[in-house]
């Protein structure tokens, strides 16, 4: 009967660190999420046409609307954020594999920023994806038409701290740890370590070929010289995830307060304001309401740094005439399925129409 009891104590033990270590979302960091997602999208993109999957629309954005509070996020539109595909890549067959990123079809051993990793002589030769909690941010590729961001234009350091708000009431930190490349026909976003999926959603829920495929996570990634925790803030030799991202604690709490949780106030585009005379004027069929355009290059979806680069009466929303980002695919645009519509259109009459 003693013996039962001694082996329990791991169990025990195992379970009540996992508990502490489900953070809950601090409230400044809840408002800072609400905001977000009520503004539909980001004002100031500072890159955009990325791909939640490796499908359209391009949508989604690398924004600065809280640059000066030291952050950059993800965000798409119509409120969507990120999701939180599965990375595997770096050490394999480390102390804590278990078996799921077999599943995965494009692991690589390797990872962005693991020289430094082991140049910081911690006992760790890169960064192990089932231990170490990161987030894949930034892309980088050469194929025709890839689109690329470097984060650390705008301040974010190589292995420097990000917070995943994971979109049901838990926050835990990691690191920017590797990119997006080119190995796939798009640029796109939203990934992070299978240590990081698997604290915010648990380990039957995730694989290397199964992540969470809501838009509800928010990364906030942070700038400046003292988000990186360097050779000495983190436990860089740990065997599992949670004594890693428990290490991460102290200088996330710090940054996080820095954080005001305001947001940008929503704006009414001009394909919202179309659509709402659409949905009450039932007897008009859905591009009705439609207007050609006229002036080429300066249609819905066009870059824009005021109204008057947009055709008739196109609003300038977020750089874009008619707040649509998808140039060629926005409310009215010919279509043929609703994959060739952007964000939540359909195809309805060959048009792409408000649902």
């Amino acid at each position: 009967m003693h013996l039962n009891v001694l082996h329990s104590l791991p169990l025990i033990t195992t379970f009540l660190a996992l508990q502490i270590q489900a953070r809950d979302v601090p409230a400044n960091i809840q408002t800072l999420y609400n905001n977000i997602k009520k503004a539909g999208s980001c004002s100031r993109k500072l890159a955009t046409g990325f791909y939640l999957k490796d499908a359209p629309p391009a949508t989604y954005s690398y924004c600065g609307d809280h640059l000066s509070e030291g952050v950059v996020y993800l965000q798409g539109t119509g409120g969507k954020l990120a999701d939180m595909d599965i990375d595997c890549d770096g050490i394999q067959n480390g102390p804590a594999s278990d078996g799921r990123c077999g599943k995965s079809s494009d692991t690589q051993a390797h990872t962005s920023f693991e020289d430094t990793v082991k140049g910081y002589n911690k006992g760790a030769q890169g960064l192990d994806a089932y231990i170490h909690t990161y987030v894949v941010f930034g892309n980088v590729g050469s194929n025709a038409g890839f689109v690329n961001y470097d984060p650390r234009k705008d301040g974010v350091r190589e292995l420097g701290l990000i917070a995943a708000v994971c979109g049901n009431g838990k926050m835990f930190y990691g690191v920017w740890g590797d990119e997006n490349g080119d190995d796939g026909p798009r640029a796109v976003i939203g990934e992070a370590s299978i240590s990081m999926a698997t604290l915010c959603y648990g380990k039957s829920a995730v694989d290397g070929n199964t992540g969470h495929d809501e838009a509800d996570v928010l990364y906030l990634a942070f700038t400046g010289a003292d988000a990186v925790p360097g050779a000495n803030g983190a436990s860089w030799g740990a065997k599992n995830a949670v004594d890693f991202e428990n290490s991460l604690g102290a200088l996330g709490d710090k940054l996080v307060k820095r954080l005001a949780g305001g947001g940008a106030t929503p704006t009414t585009t001009l394909e919202t304001s179309t659509t709402s005379k659409a949905t009450t004027t039932t007897a008009s069929p859905p591009g009705a309401t439609c207007q050609a355009c006229t002036w080429t290059g300066h249609c819905a979806g066009a870059a824009c740094a005021s109204g008057d680069d947009c055709d008739g009466n196109l609003v300038c929303t977020g750089g874009k005439c008619g707040g649509c980002t998808w140039e060629g695919h926005c409310l009215c645009a010919a279509c043929s399925t609703g994959d060739d519509c952007a964000d939540d259109l359909v195809c309805k009459s060959g048009k792409c129409s408000k649902a």
